[in-house]
């Protein structure tokens, strides 16, 4: 897709997102929109459909899992192949999905979010190039990929120094206030989680994603990805009760975590951390846990 005019350049978006919903709308408007052969995809209407239609169609309520897989195999195989307009029509399937992650991520984020918002659109580009096609829920896949990029910026973020004026003086980094997401990645600071168990948990928990949906290893069954994440829970209960965070930040992570769990559970649990640590380290996937986008069951 060619670039704009350079008398437009003043009115493309700063931000990452806005430039790409902005890039993606200019494909779909004028005499040539960029369409794809619904005869190809299950579900469908046997006709071209215009890319943003497509998006339509994808959201609508019911629309199966497998059209999802479907579709994106077709857009992800033509950006891979002819770049430029098939990167953009991606990114704008995708967008939905991409500006719900990026505010969650920036909620309680009281500088600029754009960077976060860019680290979270590279995400999701690099796992253009990288996601395997075969292995199917390439939606959740590609989410996942996007959500990890920004998390990490939000990290940085937020564990840099803040400027102060006049000038620049290093300051007391800002608080996590209580995100779940961030008190999950302290707990991987900490040890008490593994970075694996933090992402089965935040996925399950926090997003809502289906135990059996969340990828892992053919030979572990659900009862024992059940089992791994009910001994990871027991000790985030008893880590967020004995450093205080659970009390002093109001976060909901633990209040959820420890609804679910008992005290004698988190007892037991806790002094076995170190083992089961190394015992989900080799039975799970490093990959992560993956996320669709909203209204596509």
């Amino acid at each position: 897709m060619a670039l704009p005019p350079s008398s437009e350049h003043k009115a493309w978006p700063g931000n990452p997102l806005d430039a790409a919903r902005e890039a993606f709308r200019r494909l779909t408007t004028g005499d040539h929109p960029v369409i794809v052969d619904g005869r190809l995809f299950d579900h469908l209407p046997a006709r071209e459909i215009p890319v943003d239609e497509l998006r339509d169609m994808l959201l609508a309520k019911g629309c199966p899992r497998r059209v999802w897989d479907q579709v994106w195999t077709h857009v992800i195989s033509r950006a891979r192949i002819e770049g430029g307009t098939w990167i953009v029509a991606a990114v704008g399937l995708a967008l939905p999905m991409l500006t719900s992650l990026a505010a969650r991520l920036t909620e309680r984020y009281a500088d600029d979010p754009a960077d976060i918002h860019a680290e979270v659109l590279r995400g999701f580009l690099d796992a253009l190039h990288t996601v395997d096609l075969a292995a199917g829920r390439i939606t959740i896949r590609l989410r996942w990929a996007a959500y990890r990029a920004g998390h990490r910026a939000l990290l940085d973020g937020l564990d840099g120094p803040i400027p102060k004026p006049p000038g620049f003086h290093s300051s007391e980094p800002k608080t996590p206030a209580g995100h779940p997401d961030l008190v999950l990645a302290r707990a991987v600071e900490a040890g008490v989680l593994t970075r694996t168990e933090a992402e089965l948990i935040g996925a399950t928990r926090l997003e809502g994603i289906e135990l059996a949906d969340w990828p892992h290893h053919a030979e572990l069954t659900y009862e024992g990805l059940r089992s791994i994440r009910r001994r990871a829970e027991a000790r985030l209960v008893a880590w967020l009760i004995e450093s205080g965070i659970g009390r002093t930040d109001g976060d909901p992570t633990g209040e959820t975590a420890a609804a679910r769990l008992s005290l004698k559970q988190t007892s037991r649990a806790a002094s076995r951390s170190r083992s089961v640590a190394k015992e989900v380290d080799r039975s799970v996937t490093d990959e992560g846990p993956n996320f669709g986008l909203q209204g596509c069951d």
